[in-house]
């Protein structure tokens, strides 16, 4: 668009950040409402796969992504014992690196770092309480009082969007698999140069993922009841009584794990928004339109995409509206796509009985999604 837009972030995660920075590099002006006093984003670590990797480079943020996190190029398959069972190299998306593990805190700082050079203003605490779109604009109050006019809002604002709520009522809320992912950071094992994955007839697999020279973390999904919490005193023997049956790296990783606070519990939910992700001025982009379970490793990478994407449509467009219809016909088949298949493979991981769809889809296999996803977005 010729004249420069107002675009309102709802949610300073990592695709609101990444939508800040390719927005404001560009002249438009961006305000990030993020409910959070600060970004400290929580969790342990992510997997920034090739085409992740390559949105960061468009954004110019590539080498401070890898200086903060750990590059590797070929994921190991280990037998439950830990014997080694295969090495795959990873695709690259145009030259882009394979793979970056990163610490969530340190890419997070990368983004706010980033976004606030460009000229972006991230409000911290803040909320929509009061959203008004008359087709020409949207006029927004915020929870600390502030008011504005903005000519999109998006919200980037997780799987628990209280945007999308606001937009389609209780129609989309997210849906829990019957899993749950346990994740704690370790030191890391020199032996770990990439991830290890262990995996045989168990019920269960484990990964042993770099995030540093010095750090990885350990992580694994089982199923669990919908109401089940580990026990804040005992999280890390529960965690060790599921991966009982693992020998090699994953054993010697749970000699280390000895701090129940250190346990990261998270149930594995889906969203999957039916109808039109854009109503009107407002847009809904990654988890808060697409959440996906973590099988494929793509959730941070579909959202970062959203965000570029979104950016290059905007400057493209000769109209907002059309610039949201031709973002969404881009993203949704290619975000669809790793929402099915991630699912899929946690079925056939677990046991779960499979869908024909599903069935398909497994013929394309993780390596076989892996090359799907290096190409263009």
């Amino acid at each position: 668009m010729a004249t420069p837009l107002r675009v309102l972030v709802h949610g300073g995660g990592i695709g609101g950040l990444s939508l800040a920075v390719a927005l404001a590099r560009h002249g438009h002006t961006v305000e990030v409402a993020e409910l959070r006093e600060q970004l400290d984003a929580l969790g342990v670590g992510i997997i920034q796969p090739s085409n992740a990797l390559h949105v960061m480079r468009e954004l110019g943020l590539l080498e401070d992504c890898l200086k903060a996190g750990f590059e590797w190029e070929v994921l190991t398959i280990c037998d439950p014992s830990g014997t080694t069972l295969a090495k795959i190299p990873q695709p690259r998306m145009d030259g882009a690196p394979a793979n970056n593990g990163i610490p969530r805190p340190a890419l997070a700082e990368v983004l706010g770092r980033a976004a606030a050079e460009a000229g972006a203003l991230v409000r911290f605490g803040t909320t929509i309480t009061e959203l008004a779109d008359d087709g020409e604009g949207v006029d927004v109050t915020l929870s600390d009082g502030s008011t504005g006019r903005w000519d999109l809002v998006v919200g980037f604002d997780g799987i628990g969007s209280p945007l999308r709520t606001r937009l389609y009522g209780d129609r989309y809320r997210p849906e829990y698999t019957g899993f749950a992912n346990w994740r704690v950071t370790l030191p890391r094992q020199p032996e770990v140069q990439g991830v290890v994955m262990s995996t045989g007839n168990l019920a269960a697999k484990a990964l042993l993922t770099p995030i540093t020279d010095e750090l990885m973390y350990l992580g694994s999904v089982f199923a669990e009841a919908e109401d089940f919490r580990p026990d804040p005193e005992r999280a890390h023997e529960q965690l060790s009584e599921r991966l009982a049956g693992f020998g090699g790296p994953v054993a010697e990783a749970l000699t280390q794990v000895t701090d129940p606070a250190a346990v990261v519990y998270s149930r594995i939910s889906q969203v999957t928004v039916e109808e039109p992700w854009h109503v009107g001025r407002v847009v809904l982009a990654g988890d808060a339109a697409h959440a996906s379970t973590p099988h494929l490793a793509q959730g941070a990478a579909m959202a970062v995409e959203d965000a570029l994407v979104l950016a290059r449509e905007l400057d493209a467009a000769d109209s907002v509206p059309t610039a949201l219809q031709a973002w969404e016909e881009r993203r949704r088949p290619r975000a669809m796509f790793v929402q099915a298949l991630s699912r899929a493979v946690l079925k056939q991981e677990t046991g779960t009985p499979t869908t024909p769809e599903e069935d398909e889809l497994l013929k394309v296999g993780i390596p076989g999604a892996a090359h799907v996803l290096v190409k263009p977005y």
